[in-house]
């Protein structure tokens, strides 16, 4: 499957192939039903695989951080450029009496340290932003104290191609290159940096975290539940099935579709504008080989709740990525994150273009968050035990088996 990089010629799966790997049985419906193993996820998923919290050209000058809210965890996570340029994150928490050393009133904000240091607004203690803590007010009046041992507490952080990710685990089981394994060598080299015009949506779902993240990663659905903002679509292969690991992937082909004329309007200002044009050149050779040309995006899972759909600006118009995150809140709340990324616009047309097209994608992305609760409420009636997967879904069937995996270990 990718002639320039021989180490990659494992991953690829015809049908046979996959069905004679993954099972073509019923797969339990269990997993999201019961909240015991919800508690058993927490533990054995999100505390131990390298999660994704940030992106570089999210924090890009010395000093900025962003501050994410992971209730999967019970923490808050502090991801902060530090004056060496290296990014580091923390738990979000004093070392005095616990506080939040930057608060904040949402699952995620930003900020920026001008001086090098992060202040608990409680009692003042300050620290650095690599970590140590600097200062305390009225250190005097402690009979006991070692500011050396008192510094932010830090989670395991390092980056791929900008995605900066964390590890709760203290030491991680794999370095975070060795966790993406093939994923990484099969994404990697794309110019994502480049892409920091960025559109981010976000819902709680009343759902179970796994429905959400099976509902988008399937392209089975798209021709139904889709009709209402896609009327003119004719339809999609989704084939060139990959398995690496805990991860896997697959690549949608369209046949395109009848577009209002506003839309082709838009898209032929995108299209036509060098940033924004396709470039399937620019795709790393394992993705779209051949270079079809009805490729729209790569469609991967990223273990355990990563999505990053990579389309060059051969799907969506202009559009170089978009990613779907899916962040437990208890066992019946999902926090559904969605974000598309452009290069950013050069004048006014290119940007109401790109607004066009984000709209469309917003509107196909509402159709879809409305399936999963009514997903979710038929689950939990006990009605069926079981979900019947056709072969455009084996990545739900490959992420159920990676996830009892886990949970074995």
């Amino acid at each position: 499957m990718n002639a320039e990089d021989p180490t990659l010629s494992h991953i690829g799966r015809s049908i046979a192939e996959i069905r004679a790997e993954l099972g073509v049985d019923p797969v339990s419906v269990e997993a999201i039903r019961d909240p015991a193993v919800y508690e058993l996820e927490r533990e054995k998923i999100f505390r131990r695989a390298w999660l994704k919290v940030a992106t570089a050209w999210e924090i890009p000058e010395i000093g900025d951080y962003k501050v994410k809210e992971m209730p999967v965890a019970d923490t808050s996570v502090l991801i902060v450029r530090g004056k060496d340029d290296k990014i580091r994150a923390f738990h979000n928490v004093c070392t005095h009496r616990g506080n939040k050393v930057v608060p904040n009133g949402d699952f995620e904000s930003f900020g920026r340290s001008r001086a090098g240091v992060v202040t608990c607004r409680f009692h003042g203690w300050v620290f650095g932003t690599d970590g140590p803590l600097r200062s305390v007010p009225m250190e005097e009046g402690f009979g006991k104290i070692d500011k050396s041992c008192l510094g932010l507490r830090e989670i395991a952080c390092d980056t791929w191609e900008g995605f900066v990710f964390i590890n709760f685990a203290d030491p991680p089981e794999q370095s975070l290159l060795d966790y993406l394994g093939d994923f990484a060598k099969l994404f990697g080299g794309y110019p994502y940096a480049e892409s920091t015009t960025i559109f981010r949506y976000s819902t709680v779902l009343e759902c179970n975290w796994k429905v959400a993240h099976q509902a988008f990663s399937e392209g089975y659905h798209v021709p139904t539940i889709h009709a209402g903002s896609l009327p003119g679509f004719r339809g999609v292969e989704h084939s060139d099935f990959k398995l690496m690991g805990p991860h896997a992937s697959s690549t949608i082909y369209g046949a395109g579709m009848d577009t209002a004329a506003s839309t082709a309007a838009f898209a032929g200002v995108l299209h036509g504008a060098e940033p924004h044009r396709p470039r399937p050149d620019q795709l790393p050779p394992g993705i779209n080989p051949t270079r079809r040309t009805d490729f729209q995006f790569e469609l991967p899972n990223l273990f355990p709740n990563l999505i990053i759909h990579l389309s060059a600006g051969c799907g969506y118009p202009g559009m170089s990525f978009f990613t779907h995150q899916f962040w437990p809140l208890d066992h019946g709340r999902t926090l559904w994150e969605g974000i598309n990324y452009f290069r950013p616009a050069r004048n006014a047309a290119e940007r109401v273009a790109q607004l066009h097209v984000n709209a469309l994608h917003r509107n196909a992305w509402l159709e879809d968050t409305a399936t999963m609760e009514d997903t979710f409420t038929g689950i939990r009636s006990g009605a069926i035990d079981q979900m019947y997967l056709m072969d455009q879904e084996f990545l739900i069937r490959h992420a159920v088996r990676v996830h009892d995996d886990f949970l074995a270990a």
